[in-house]
């Protein structure tokens, strides 16, 4: 199984150009605010306090780098939605976001987390589309199972879906888990490893 045996901090970025230049593979995980990321990425890497969690939507500003195992980076994007800020300050952090995604040539995957309590809204619905529409590879992680029913979990999972495949063929990867229990924290470590080994630090020029 793989596993995570090193994750360290390594530094917070408010731009593309300032983001680490090492010839790595690069995963990142995004969400509305309050989706739970941060308590997510502290159980997926085995620490207790990596990513600092709040009960305050929109903790999150800057573009956070993490080194998982001296091999790989995580990196910690800012949420979206009802975070407390003002409009001029989200439109920045917007503007970061897509430059970061559209031109970090070492990005392999982006998890998009979405609170398994809610129907499909259109915020996510829209990141998604837009993700698609620049062929910027992704997948879903449905966090916070741990708060409803199985039979809630299936249902819900199974609405999602079913109003993806109105706009995807095929679906992007899709995972279940809690950052309560570590459920759906192996599958998505094995998803990881199997996307590295597909890395080729050669075609990556800083």
């Amino acid at each position: 199984m793989f596993s995570i045996n090193s994750a360290e901090f390594i530094k917070s970025s408010t731009k593309l150009s300032d983001c680490p230049e090492a010839k790595l593979p690069e995963f990142s995980f995004i969400g509305r605010s309050n989706v739970g990321k941060s308590t997510f990425i502290n159980m997926l890497v085995n620490r207790k306090n990596l990513a600092k969690t709040s009960s305050t939507p929109g903790k999150t500003q800057l573009i956070n780098h993490f080194l998982i195992n001296s091999s790989w980076y995580l990196t910690d994007l800012p949420g979206f939605g009802f975070a407390k800020a003002p409009l001029p300050e989200k439109k920045k952090w917007e503007k970061m976001i897509n430059q970061y995604l559209l031109q970090r040539k070492q990005l392999l995957c982006t998890f998009f987390l979405v609170d398994i309590r809610h129907e499909p809204q259109s915020i996510d619905m829209n990141f998604m589309q837009w993700m698609g529409k620049n062929r910027l590879p992704f997948a879903i992680v449905f966090t916070k199972i741990d708060k409803i029913s199985r039979y809630k979990i299936e249902k819900n999972t199974n609405s999602y879906l079913e109003k993806l495949s109105e706009i995807w063929d095929p679906l992007p990867p899709v995972f279940v888990s809690s950052g309560k229990t570590a459920s759906g924290r192996n599958e998505i470590l094995h998803y990881i490893n199997e996307c590295i080994k597909l890395f080729d630090p050669g075609e990556i020029s800083c």
